[in-house]
């Protein structure tokens, strides 16, 4: 038996509350996640949104201009990459790559189609559907 069940939640690192809310908006507003709680204000303000099976936590304390850590991307399932592409550059994110049809060389094989953008707190997001 392991130790570990699978994967509780991403964290976010936001500027300021203001950042954090552009960030839940991006989320829920735009690609139809939900909120379940909510906590703190200023730089204690954080949250917690659903993914339907993990949570993205979200913090406020982030200083302006960090750069990108040890964890290159979030990766959200979908059944519709060119869906969610449409939906974040209609809101005038940016979209950092097209989607597109890849196979992962693994035996056996794993295609997918993906797609990434920018998100509201500046983090690199992959929208990941298995084919």
């Amino acid at each position: 038996m392991g130790l570990i069940k699978g994967m509780h939640h991403t964290a976010l690192r936001c500027a300021g509350e203001e950042e954090m809310n552009r960030a839940i908006s991006f989320y829920c507003d735009i690609l139809g996640l939900t909120l379940v709680r909510r906590w703190g204000s200023g730089k204690d303000a954080g949250c917690m949104i659903t993914t339907g099976d993990r949570l993205i936590e979200m913090f406020a304390d982030a200083e302006p201009g960090r750069t990108y850590g040890i964890v290159d991307h979030l990766a959200l399932d979908t059944d519709d990459v060119d869906g969610c592409i449409e939906a974040v550059r209609s809101h005038g994110f940016k979209v950092t790559d097209e989607p597109h049809d890849i196979v992962i060389p693994s035996e056996p094989p794993f295609p997918a189609r993906i797609a990434f953008c920018e998100g509201a707190a500046g983090e690199n997001i992959e929208f990941f559907q298995e084919k």
